[in-house]
């Protein structure tokens, strides 16, 4: 089965099984696993920051860095379609007590920074504290441009607040770059970053800043149920991954590439591929695409047309569809995606 609808449907390689299977662990909530430790180490160290705590979800990393960061009745600055306010359930607002002040994006992943500055509110009691901006990097496959990146920044020390980084896909922005992922995200005062998301670990992501914040967030990781026993069985996964798979991301973006090439072969299918984008295709069907999806999953391919990760992108008559290579598929796997399309469609 050759499956696209996102980079969170890679399984464990049997080394990284055997790296699970022989994992050290200990009480994880009493502070015991050593497994655990060297995760957190290593990621803080990638990242260029004092510490990291490893939790459930990239949902849960970004709850707990929100509410490390804000107090009840406090807002944060966010793009209208991130992940932190779009698809995490308003979890900073419904437990938090965070008001979201979402800006539109620009198509690059960026927010004008001059619509930052104008939302920024002045201490009056009539208004929310704004304490935090968050970014997203990747933003639908792009990477974000790291000069804004500090322009971005400099806004957020001037006023004060916060620098927060979705990285979900940090490893894939580094990849494309050819570089190590501290390297761009020396800015931000926390990061968060997913090892299921094109790495192959079954679940876990980790949250890095400061020593202050950490200790904060690790209170809200106990809060929100993330306080996790034997957890170095999965976070020997997480480590295996970042060993083993961070570097190897470049092929996922040329075959992403390649794939978009093909598919732009087919009459009636354009599919969406620029310059700083890199494991995923946004495709369009100017027919009715209807039946494409059971057609392909016929053909052992699972693809989501009109998904929900696909904002702005449906055509208006036929379809769309975002396709994300990752670790478990190769040339040959988007060669046969592409033929299979244009023999359903």
């Amino acid at each position: 089965m050759i499956d696209l609808r996102s980079d969170t449907v890679t399984r464990p390689t049997e080394a990284m099984r055997a790296a699970m299977h022989e994992a050290e662990v200990g009480d994880d909530v009493y502070g015991d696993d050593p497994t655990v430790h060297r995760l957190e180490e290593m990621v803080a160290d990638l990242l260029g920051k004092q510490a990291a705590v490893y939790v459930t979800s990239g949902t849960q990393s970004n709850l707990c860095a929100l509410l490390a960061h804000c107090s009840r009745g406090d807002e944060y600055i966010v793009g209208q379609t991130a992940h932190t306010f779009r698809f995490e359930g308003g979890g900073a607002a419904v437990l938090g007590s965070i008001q979201p002040e979402p800006l539109p994006f620009e198509a690059d992943g960026t927010i004008d920074l001059d619509a930052v500055e104008a939302t920024i509110k002045p201490d009056n009691h009539h208004f929310a504290r704004t304490r935090l901006f968050a970014l997203e990097n990747t933003k639908d496959g792009n990477v974000v441009p790291q000069d804004y990146v500090e322009r971005a920044a400099d806004v957020s020390k001037r006023h004060s607040l916060g620098f927060h980084l979705d990285g979900a896909r940090l490893w894939n922005a580094a990849a494309y770059h050819g570089v190590e992922p501290g390297a761009l995200v020396g800015s931000f005062d926390s990061v968060s970053v997913c090892l299921s998301k094109g790495m192959g670990a079954p679940v876990g992501s980790v949250l890095a800043g400061s020593d202050e914040l950490i200790v904060e967030a690790r209170k809200y990781r106990k809060m929100l149920g993330g306080g996790m026993r034997q957890a170095g069985v999965i976070a020997a996964a997480g480590l295996h991954a970042l060993e083993h798979h961070r570097h190897r991301m470049v092929e996922d973006h040329a075959n992403a590439e390649h794939l978009a090439a093909l598919l732009n072969e087919i009459d009636g299918v354009s599919a969406a591929y620029g310059p700083a984008q890199t494991n995923m295709v946004f495709t369009k069907f100017e027919r009715d695409a209807s039946h494409l999806q059971a057609a392909l999953v016929e053909c052992d391919i699972v693809v989501g047309i009109d998904s929900v990760y696909a904002p702005g992108q449906v055509a208006a008559t036929g379809g769309s569809a975002r396709l994300v290579t990752h670790l478990d598929v190769d040339r040959a796997d988007v060669e046969r995606v592409a033929e299979a399309v244009a023999s359903a469609y």
